[in-house]
């Protein structure tokens, strides 16, 4: 059973998706008082997107109340996982390495930041050298 792929969001529905992951299940009303922190977005934009979400299946919609409750239908590692590999493929020519060198080469990294690099470095190491070798490394 092929799973289709999931839907990318543009970048106002990412917008949404983060107050919906960073607050769970949410009224039009709320989503459209975070985002409006931020930059002026009239209500029924945001309707409308949210809206456009439910048929794209970015969100679910619970209908059984008088106020409508929307929450995220894709996970937020997922959705970042998806969007990331797409931009280190178009951006990078799917080089994690030159995606890497730009974003450290670009900005100052602290010591804390580069301690957590370090780690998963070596967590990712670790994980290489007790992954057994896969059928077509072992002919």
């Amino acid at each position: 059973m092929n799973k289709s792929p999931a839907p990318k969001p543009t970048e106002s529905e990412l917008e949404i998706l983060q107050v919906l992951w960073q607050h769970g299940p949410s009224t039009v009303r709320f989503v459209n008082d975070e985002l409006s922190k931020k930059r002026d977005v009239g209500y029924t934009t945001t309707l409308k997107l949210l809206q456009l979400m439910l048929e794209k299946v970015l969100v679910f919609r619970d209908d059984e109340s008088k106020t409508h409750i929307y929450r995220a239908a894709v996970r937020e590692e997922e959705t970042q996982g998806l969007l990331l590999d797409r931009f280190v493929e178009s951006a990078f020519g799917g080089s994690a390495m030159k995606l890497v060198m730009q974003a450290l080469g670009n900005r100052h990294t602290s010591q804390e930041e580069l301690q957590q690099i370090r780690r998963l470095l070596n967590d990712i190491e670790i994980k290489n050298d007790t992954t057994p070798p896969s059928t077509d490394e072992a002919l």
